[in-house]
């Protein structure tokens, strides 16, 4: 196996029935997954309630030789720090439906619990959003002051580091993936983030260059400025087809449809320089995972992980131990 394991991220794959899909990973030449709290993947509420449970996990996974590096939380994290939203009755158990502050509790408790469970697997970053008070003042307009933006930023901060001392007590990281709908979603909304939790470096990032693409950000620059507090790395692709009627923001049309000025692709058949990517994880010594996070509308998902996977195991080179022109130094 390559120093830095090749993993495929559960999140999509939840319908499937767990050992079923280790199975299917093992088969598709994945080393290991990053596990999804949700759907038929990873239960939290079962890892702590049942004594058999997480070791049953751990045997399906050494079964089909499999390692875990990460568990994701992304929709359970969305319900923190979201201001009131009916969607989220979509994350939140149906008891909680159309109750904002029942589900944002829910998620604190989760979120909480998430720790735990990760250091019950031997696992130390959990991977998920935060959700954003004020994404919906993306647009300035009405007219946002700065005293409304700090308030969101303040906010998320009060709402999460309760969460993070938990982290801290199991020596676990959260790693932020930044991302449109969350309080960093860019370059510079990632700083000002990052600056706000300065003190609690078990807050990172979750690498993702799909969605820094299309708005315009180069991956590879904000991975290198970041990278301190890079704990965890997506690899996911996107193309942007702007053809003069389309936009960056999407138009509500859904992903998928081809009228969209952007979409999310299959490893290898977007715009993301993947090869800088890995130069700049080799130049600072990042052996974690590269997982596959695989969203492709117009694809196959069983063809596109399994290229997906053999395009990052190519693209995954091990930096050099000598210079080039050594043998001919004097």
């Amino acid at each position: 196996m390559n120093k830095r394991p090749v993993t495929l991220c559960t999140a999509q794959w939840a319908d499937m029935h767990f050992e079923e899909l280790c199975a299917l990973a093992s088969d598709m030449g994945y080393d290991g997954l990053e596990i999804a709290c949700w759907g038929n993947s990873l239960d939290l509420d079962r890892a702590l309630e049942e004594p058999d449970y997480i070791p049953w996990v751990k045997d399906t996974l050494k079964k089909h030789r499999l390692v875990c590096k990460a568990i994701a939380t992304h929709i359970i994290g969305q319900c923190v720090g979201d201001a009131p939203d009916p969607r989220l009755n979509n994350f939140a158990p149906a008891r909680l439906k159309d109750n904002p502050q029942g589900i944002r509790e829910w998620g604190i408790e989760q979120m909480k619990k998430s720790a735990q469970v990760a250091r019950m697997l031997d696992v130390d970053v959990v991977t998920g959003f935060t959700g954003s008070p004020i994404w919906k003042y993306l647009y300035s307009f009405p007219q946002t002051t700065e005293e409304m933006i700090e308030a969101g930023f303040q906010e998320i901060y009060d709402l999460w580091t309760p969460i993070l001392a938990e982290f801290r007590k199991h020596g676990v990281r959260f790693a932020l993936e930044v991302h449109p709908g969350e309080i960093a979603f860019d370059y510079y909304s990632t700083k000002r983030l990052l600056e706000k939790f300065k003190d609690w470096p078990e807050f990172g990032l979750n690498f993702d260059p799909s969605h820094l693409l299309w708005q315009g950000v180069t991956p590879h620059l904000f991975l290198s400025d970041f990278i301190d507090r890079v704990y965890h790395v997506h690899m996911k692709d996107a193309a942007v087809t702007l053809d003069g009627r389309s936009g960056l923001l999407g138009s509500h049309i859904d992903f998928g449809d081809l009228r969209r000025g952007w979409n999310f692709r299959s490893l290898g058949h977007g715009g993301v320089n993947f090869e800088e990517i890995i130069r700049v994880l080799n130049a600072h010594g990042y052996d974690g995972p590269l997982s596959v996070e695989w969203e492709d509308s117009g694809m196959d998902r069983i063809d596109g992980a399994t290229e997906a996977c053999a395009f990052v195991k190519k693209i995954n080179f091990k930096p050099s131990l000598v210079k080039f022109d050594e043998a001919i130094a004097n």
